[in-house]
């Protein structure tokens, strides 16, 4: 969750259907005259860029990204050189997942506009895409060590911030703070994956500093807080954002966990809730409801609620996939665990996933045999992680001779 969210005109919706499904607007029927029917004997003209771009945020807002898609791309068609238009669509590629497409975009508005800093931080986030994508696994793959490469990705990424500092000289006083924070969040964002967590603090303070009531940066501040094992700061902040944007489901089903984890389940629960009812097509709101169900001993509940989030992604979600091998752990589903666990390990690059799918790789079952070397393997990447992860070792001296 690295980027500010666009505006959302709710009003739009029906003028967005009428546009995505015409390329022109025609003009109503002739009124009638004593006459008889007056002749239509010219179309209007077709339709501007900026309509387009127009309905394309009107859908980004609302997360409906395919849609986005049509909309920029045929703002882009319309008028190549249009900065929206082709900001737009480098974002909208990117909340699809399609990264070189999304860098291939943005690397053309800015050699339209160098200074453009919101260019610049879309650019940043699409390479960071690229670096997680290196890290996902194929269909049915269990990948047990670091993947090769990547880092490319990550200092591309770090080189169009770089970019970005030095256009702020040249935006108006004014717009510098709320500019530097998009950048100072997106540096946090990429700390964190190269496993800086104090370097990334840092950055999202920074960020929040410059840019106190975004809630964006709140929730990546409290993440990355919880990540570092302080969940006390984590929850005061994210409870910061949800107060900043009570409507915001992301923030409340953050909150709703990080209480969750702290043992608070009385308010946990309907918090989670509340989230999916603001967002019911959300992944991510689902997903923590799912974490917070399983947390507190509702396996029913989580089962449900893990799997619609899976389903609502449409790809990985290494946290939820967690959560789910955990549960198919429980009930003995070691195939359809080790599966969840690999997912996880492999593209969240989690200690605890590792060591997970090493017990589950440990264990036998009905037509499920006992994997030693492999599950050897995932504790040495977990201890790999976490030098200090006892559960591991103790994995790892079992299966030593």
């Amino acid at each position: 969750m690295s980027n500010f969210s666009l505006k959302r005109t709710p009003g739009l919706a029906l003028a967005a259907l009428g546009l995505l499904s015409t390329g022109y607007f025609f003009p109503a029927a002739a009124q009638s005259s004593a006459t008889g029917p007056v002749p239509m004997t010219q179309q209007a003209a077709p339709i501007s860029a900026s309509s387009y771009v127009t309905v394309g945020q009107f859908y980004y807002g609302q997360g409906n990204f395919q849609r986005a898609l049509v909309a920029y791309g045929a703002a882009v068609r319309a008028n190549p050189t249009n900065p929206d238009a082709l900001l737009g669509l480098g974002r909208t590629q990117t909340r699809l997942g399609q990264s070189s497409a999304a860098a291939a975009t943005l690397t053309r508005l800015l050699e339209l506009d160098p200074a453009n800093i919101s260019a610049h931080v879309a650019l940043s986030q699409a390479y960071s895409l690229a670096f997680r994508q290196d890290r996902l696994p194929q269909s049915g793959e269990i990948r047990l060590g670091q993947p090769a490469g990547g880092d490319a990705n990550l200092r591309s990424a770090l080189a169009t911030l770089d970019a970005a500092e030095r256009a702020l000289s040249g935006l108006p006083t004014a717009r510098r703070g709320t500019e530097a924070s998009k950048i100072w969040n997106e540096r946090g964002y990429i700390l964190r994956f190269q496993g800086d967590l104090r370097g990334a603090i840092r950055a999202f303070q920074e960020a929040s500093r410059l840019n106190p009531t975004e809630s964006v940066i709140l929730f990546n501040l409290a993440e990355t807080q919880y990540a570092g094992g302080d969940l006390t700061a984590a929850i005061a902040t994210i409870q910061r954002a949800v107060l900043a944007q009570p409507r915001d489901a992301l923030n409340r089903a953050y909150f709703a966990r990080l209480l969750a984890e702290g043992g608070n389940f009385a308010v946990a629960r309907p918090q989670a809730a509340m989230a999916v009812q603001l967002a019911p097509t959300s992944a991510y709101a689902a997903g923590q409801y799912g974490v917070v169900s399983y947390l507190a001993r509702e396996p029913l509940t989580a089962r449900v609620q893990l799997e619609r989030a899976l389903e609502l992604s449409g790809g990985s979600y290494p946290d939820f996939s967690y959560y789910l091998g955990r549960l198919n752990l429980d009930a003995g589903d070691l195939t359809r665990a080790r599966s969840n666990f690999g997912d996880a390990a492999s593209t969240g690059q989690s200690a605890d996933a590792y060591y997970f799918l090493g017990l589950s790789l440990e264990r036998s079952g009905t037509g499920t045999a006992a994997q030693p070397q492999q599950a050897a393997q995932a504790y040495r990447q977990a201890l790999n992680l976490q030098a200090d992860h006892p559960e591991a070792a103790e994995g790892l001296a079992r299966l030593q001779p």
